[in-house]
This record gives C-alpha cells, structure tokens and sequence, in this order.
C-alpha cells in the first residue's frame, strides 16, 4: 500500500505596512483609504498578517461605523 503525500498550503505572510494597506484598498475598492482606516487595520493586524487576512480588514473596515475606527485623543 502506498502512502498518500499530503501538501500542506500556508498563506504567506506580508508586512502589514501603509503601503501594502493603501495597495489593498486601491485594488479592492477603487480607491485609497483615509489614514484613520489604515492606522485601524495596522493595530488590529499587528505586524505582519496573510494577504487574504489584509483583504478581508480592508473590506470590513469600509462598513464599520467612524467611531469605532478612530482613536480618541
């Protein structure tokens, strides 16, 4: 009996920088994104984070209401 050879796929991760956020959100929406919106996906995503999770914050970061994005002074 042969063994089966599983493959494993692992999304590689990327910096979470203002560029690689302004880049998603230029090629998801068409647009740039404000720097309170990108400064909000920075702090939930951390450092680094796959392209799909980048994705996905800059989607829902567009229907989330203002105060909850912006930090208070």
């Amino acid at each position: 009996m042969k063994a089966v050879k599983k493959t494993v796929v692992r999304d590689p991760k990327v910096s979470v920088t203002e560029s690689n956020v302004s880049k998603a959100g230029v090629r998801l929406l068409s647009h740039k994104l404000v720097s309170a919106e990108v400064a909000y996906v920075q702090r939930v995503l951390g450092n680094t984070a796959s392209q799909v999770d980048i994705d996905a914050q800059v989607m829902a970061v567009r229907k989330m209401p203002w105060a909850s994005i912006v930090v208070p002074d």
